[in-house]
């Protein structure tokens, strides 16, 4: 008891703190872990050296425990804290909210004043704003979009045309700010990270080697980069792996294959390892949207069925059954919602992280229960009305594609993944868990966002890695057998690819 009791006092010391500071906690806690560990091994270090020296001079004096070492770290190190101010949170803002950011491109779409023109969203002190990343290693780059955080009700109204149960009863959620893909995923993006399958199969070899021998030989001993990466990579943290190879190409790009067209057939798996990988290199992190995310942001504060009315105005807006032409088409060529988000509507559907069940809405709601979250004026936070999967099927599309009817093409319109229907002309065994092979599965994209508030160890495995035992072990077999490969996306992977490639070592 007294030992827990003096972690909550110091955590509650720790609030304070950061209540006085008026600095975001989140902000924070990633530098005090990673201080605490470093002077927390010093202080376990005296104290067993002292419980060995006092154990052979037979010293029986009262000795000060394990835990008072580590209380009084954290007390010290909040001292710290209040002498650095507010000028901390103004200095590095984003290195502290991206565990994973680089120096170098910590501030992206951040900034201290706000901008003279352009959306931007007020947060803890900063701004976001709208910025392009560019994906590194290459010449290619996306926009991201700011939104603030706020309220709105999740699914449809009964008198809505075209509503389906599965879409109330309706919610209000709580959702916080962030960045979000102006645009889906492009083939082009999307192909960068198709594309590392063939450097990550040579990494394996020199990994491989260096495991071996110690040493790298040939044309690849004196690659700075490339050892460096290897001696310093962590696969247990940040391993991904990429497509594989296409089985089919015609199937995957017969809805259109062109650079900025959206990129279709994925599984949720692969998008979720893409968003890692993307994560990795940039060092800022990336995901999938929730599926209440994503409905915010496809409504951009509207209440109506689509984010520009109630649908009358559609072909401006969505690439749809009656006008696409049997095929996907450029992302943003159709007018964007009032946030500046294209193709919310149509085009490609997109994947979210929410396993799908029809009585979702109810469960959140309470209505399950007799209760009616509505009535009692609550609201549901963003990060409790996710349902994580716990089954390989059916996952949560939102968004239509270019071969649905309009009304599946609403703000609020849910669709569901058909797994097995999915990857039936699939002839291997395990089947692909990166790739479909059917035609329906030609309007499945996606999207990504960018949290502000950062993603704590503890949520990185839901977001990015497989997800259901059968996954993880269809990814596995596929790995032993040879047919999939697997490696470290951090900061340094780009700089050892590009060596790679400089010296001719990419087959």
């Amino acid at each position: 008891m007294e030992k827990r009791s003096r972690a909550q006092n110091g955590k509650q010391l720790e609030r304070w703190v950061c209540m006085a500071m008026r600095v975001n906690i989140a902000k924070i806690d990633r530098v005090l872990y990673l201080v605490e560990r470093g002077i927390g091994l010093v202080f376990m270090a005296a104290f067993a050296s002292s419980q060995i020296s006092r154990s052979a001079t037979n010293d029986r004096r009262p000795t000060i425990s394990r835990i008072d070492c580590f209380c009084a770290v954290q007390s010290a190190w909040l001292l710290v804290v209040l002498a650095a101010g507010t000028a901390w949170a103004d200095d590095a803002p984003a290195a502290l909210t991206d565990t994973l950011a680089a120096p170098s491109a910590a501030a992206a779409g951040i900034v201290a004043d706000r901008p003279a023109s352009g959306r931007s969203v007020a947060i803890d002190g900063h701004y976001m704003t709208h910025y392009t990343e560019q994906i590194p290693g290459t010449s290619i780059s996306f926009e991201m979009i700011p939104i603030r955080g706020g309220d709105f009700l999740l699914g449809s109204p009964a008198d809505e045309k075209g509503r389906r149960a599965d879409e109330g009863p309706q919610v209000r959620v709580r959702v916080g700010a962030s960045w979000i893909g102006k645009c889906e995923v492009t083939w082009h993006e999307y192909q960068a990270f198709m594309e590392s399958y063939y450097a990550f199969k040579s990494l394996d070899s020199f990994r491989a080697e260096l495991a071996r021998t110690g040493r790298l030989s040939g044309k690849a001993e004196p690659l700075k980069s490339l050892q460096l990466f290897l001696r310093e990579e962590s696969l247990e943290v940040d391993g991904v792996t990429c497509p594989t190879p296409l089985y089919d190409p015609d199937t995957t790009y017969s809805a259109g294959d062109e650079p900025n067209q959206p990129a279709v057939t994925m599984t949720q798996f692969a998008a979720k390892q893409y968003t890692k990988w993307l994560s990795g290199i940039t060092g800022r992190q990336y995901r999938l949207p929730t599926e209440a995310e994503w409905e915010y942001a496809a409504r951009a504060g509207t209440a109506t069925a689509y984010s520009f009315g109630h649908g009358h105005a559609l072909d401006d807006y969505a690439w749809h059954a009656g006008n696409a032409g049997g095929q996907t088409h450029a992302v943003a060529s159709k007018r964007a919602n009032p946030w500046g988000i294209h193709d919310m509507h149509g085009n490609a559907a997109e994947w979210v992280l929410d396993e799908y069940d029809q009585r979702h809405y109810a469960q959140i709601a309470g209505a399950e229960d007799g209760s009616d979250i509505r009535a009692q004026g609550r609201i549901v936070l963003a990060s409790d009305a996710v349902r994580l999967p716990t089954r390989l099927y059916p996952r949560v599309i939102r968004g239509g594609c270019w071969f649905d009817e309009p009304a599946r093409c609403r703000s609020a319109a849910r669709h569901q993944s058909e797994d097995p229907e999915w990857n039936m002309s699939d002839p291997n065994l395990p089947k692909s868990p990166w790739w479909f092979t059917e035609e329906e599965a030609t309007g499945v994209g996606f999207r990504i966002v960018r949290p502000w508030e950062r993603i704590r160890p503890a949520q990185q495995e839901s977001v990015w890695a497989a997800d259901v035992e059968r996954i993880r072990q269809d990814v596995a077999d596929r790995l032993s057998e040879g047919r999939g490969t697997r490696c470290a996306a951090d900061v340094r992977l780009p700089a050892a690819i590009g060596e790679l490639e400089a010296a001719g070592l990419i087959d």
